[in-house]
């Protein structure tokens, strides 16, 4: 299902590609392009997270009440969700679907020669395993981004003479008795095909094809830094707005009078809030970790998707807030 989505993602990403004729500003736009279409999707889940924790205190007086009868317990729930018109589901279907749809994504940026340029998969190895005989690139998790990098340095194999063609030229040249040993099965290199393989990675100044790690321009840091920064505002930006929807719900509670003779006082403690704090801990070096391996158009997708998710989330907000109002 990841595959075909990719695959059907991939015919839009390339339309928008042979628009602009930049990688990057196609990856921006088409971003913004999913974003905006996984609007109804993020609205629905969005009001069903606030109408659970609207119902908290009614279900945490239903597990106090039957803690010791499992039965009377899923009945009594069933029953709260129907009088609440609530499907103890019906966040799963939304959640589901924007999983796919992120992973279709990044399958299709991390693997554009497949997806985009839709280029047969023998013509990929191909070209991967000449990069690596003839010591281009070593060994990577993104193989078909390394093929976009090292493009201008197969060119340049072609180029150069064969064995026989340098012995009828010089025998003795050292230089082309080491282009022998590294260049093999020259005759396989494609004029048409390497045509094919091309996108234009650059993107102010940056080749997105290169990985921050593996190179010694410090601007290619830029996109990973901003990337860790977004991505962590767009966490804030959620547990914010979790820690609302729990506030409200924390105050129907206490207007209850019947919960405070119910609930013990280790029902203060918050497991979501404690595993929120660690996540705030924990993922922007995680975060950091990953940019800075990752080739810089994946980082620039992603970069993108936080960006766009802070102002997703905060629109959202709004829209809600104003619909409770009325």
């Amino acid at each position: 299902m990841i595959a075909f989505f990719a695959n059907l993602f991939g015919y839009v990403l390339n339309f928008i590609y042979n628009v602009v004729k930049n990688y990057g500003v196609a990856i921006i736009i088409f971003s913004i392009l999913v974003k905006v279409l996984m609007i109804p999707i993020s609205l629905k889940q969005q009001k069903t997270m606030k109408k659970s924790a609207k119902i908290q205190a009614k279900m945490k007086e239903i597990q106090f009440k039957y803690k010791n009868n499992p039965e009377q317990l899923n009945q009594a729930t069933m029953e709260l969700y129907k009088s609440e018109n609530m499907s103890p589901f019906s966040g799963c279907f939304s959640a589901i679907v924007q999983i796919v749809l992120l992973f279709a994504v990044f399958y299709l940026v991390r693997s554009p020669l497949t997806y985009m340029k839709k280029i047969d998969e023998n013509v990929i190895n191909k070209y991967s395993k000449i990069i690596h005989e003839n010591d281009l690139s070593t060994n990577s998790a993104y193989p078909q981004i390394e093929i976009l990098r090292e493009l201008d340095n197969v060119k340049e194999l072609k180029n150069k003479k064969t064995p026989v063609e340098a012995n009828e030229g010089n025998e003795s040249s050292e230089e082309q008795q080491q282009v022998d040993e590294k260049i093999k099965d020259l005759s396989e290199i494609n004029d048409e095909e390497l045509n094919n393989l091309y996108i234009n990675m650059d993107f102010l100044g940056l080749d997105l094809a290169q990985v921050p790690t593996k190179s010694s321009d410090w601007k290619a840091y830029i996109i990973p830094i901003l990337y860790v920064i977004t991505a962590v505002i767009s966490l804030r930006v959620a547990n914010s707005t979790q820690l609302k929807d729990k506030k409200v719900s924390k105050e129907e509670q206490e207007e209850n009078k019947d919960e405070k003779a119910l609930t013990k006082p280790e029902d203060d403690f918050d497991p979501m809030a404690q595993m929120n704090k660690n996540m705030n801990m924990m993922f922007p070096v995680m975060y950091l970790a990953v940019a800075l391996i990752a080739p810089l158009g994946l980082a620039l997708y992603w970069l993108m998707n936080s960006l766009l998710m802070i102002i997703e989330k905060l629109i959202l907000n709004k829209l809600l807030k104003d619909e409770e109002e009325n």
